[in-house]
């Protein structure tokens, strides 16, 4: 057990030794007047009286219990006021799932990419508690965030985003910074693959999805394809959701993307469909929530309950004493 200020208990050991000190001194005085203050004849056969003598020492016994007892009082009283603490250790456990959002920022998305991250909070919306993270590519990826539940943070990182989809005042916009270090752009494969890698806690089995948005149309050669980025993410136990904005526009593109997901257990979804975003966050839902513990650590928390049980029993005896003993 720890004091959180232990000076009180200082203080209130100064305030009770003062007042005993004070109580002492005072009735020395008292004593030393009494003969005059209380003139009675034979006064001194009286005291000599065995009754009286055990009277006496009754109350004198009484008033140093009550004496006693007001001391402990005190110092008990102490004690709580300066706060008991006791150290816990804990390892928080939460339960919950795990989405990547993972988006296309290449030139040719760049028309819709407003409307994906509006989909990408709208989905916020119908999550609780589930680790959201954002990962972008072009020619390279790079990620905006870490899975986190700190909902406030994602909304702010994902409005950051799209207000740069709005202001084109730079040469190289925030959400083009780090994305082409590599040749060819919209390398669909490649982001992918290195958002099915940005899943912690790999020995761990939970409930993990990628929301992928992107047109497919890459431009050159990456370093893995849709499909082995597919085959990738379904051996992690990484369900894949596309949003196409170009469903129906482009039947080829369309089908590739389709099979990939698919193979990993996902589907595809338009980007303008009414549904798009209850069907994905129902499709998030149907796996359970798996339990993840946290990293360990020490909190401390008041523990004043066994002092003011010890301080209650000193006052209740006080009263007791001092009824009994008549004081």
């Amino acid at each position: 057990m720890a004091l959180s200020s232990t000076w009180i208990v200082g203080v209130v050991m100064l305030v009770v030794a003062a007042a005993i000190a004070l109580g002492v001194a005072r009735g020395r005085r008292a004593g030393s007047r009494a003969p005059e203050a209380a003139p009675v004849s034979r006064a001194e056969r009286l005291r000599g009286l065995p009754s009286v003598r055990r009277a006496t020492a009754r109350r004198a016994i009484a008033v140093g219990g009550a004496i006693a007892l007001c001391a402990g009082a005190a110092l008990a009283a102490g004690v709580v006021g300066a706060r008991p603490m006791a150290a816990q250790t804990i390892r928080p456990v939460d339960a919950s799932r795990d989405i990547m959002l993972c988006l296309d920022v290449s030139g040719s998305m760049s028309e819709v990419d407003v409307e994906v991250l509006e989909v990408f909070e709208d989905l916020l919306e119908g999550f609780r508690g589930e680790r959201i993270g954002l990962t972008i590519f072009n020619s390279s990826p790079v990620q905006v965030f870490p899975l986190t539940d700190d909902y406030d943070f994602v909304r702010e990182h994902l409005g950051s985003i799209r207000a740069a989809f709005d202001d084109y005042a730079s040469d190289i916009p925030e959400h083009w910074i780090g994305t082409l270090n590599g040749s060819g752009s919209s390398l669909i494969g490649d982001g992918l693959a290195a958002c099915a890698m940005r899943f912690d806690h790999a020995d761990e089995e939970r409930s993990r999805s990628i929301v992928l948005a992107t047109d497919n149309e890459a431009q050159g050669a990456g370093i893995v394809t849709v499909e082995q980025a597919a085959g990738y993410a379904r051996d992690a136990g990484v369900r894949v959701f596309a949003l196409n904005p170009v469903e129906g526009k482009d039947a080829g593109v369309t089908a590739q993307l389709t099979q990939a997901v698919e193979a990993t257990g996902g589907q595809a979804y338009a980007l303008r469909a009414d549904t798009t975003v209850a069907d994905i966050v129902d499709e998030v839902r149907q796996q359970d929530a798996r339990a993840l513990e946290g990293e360990a650590r020490v909190v401390w928390r008041d523990v004043p309950d066994a002092w003011i049980a010890v301080l209650l029993a000193f006052v209740v005896g006080g009263i007791v004493l001092v009824w009994r003993a008549r004081l």
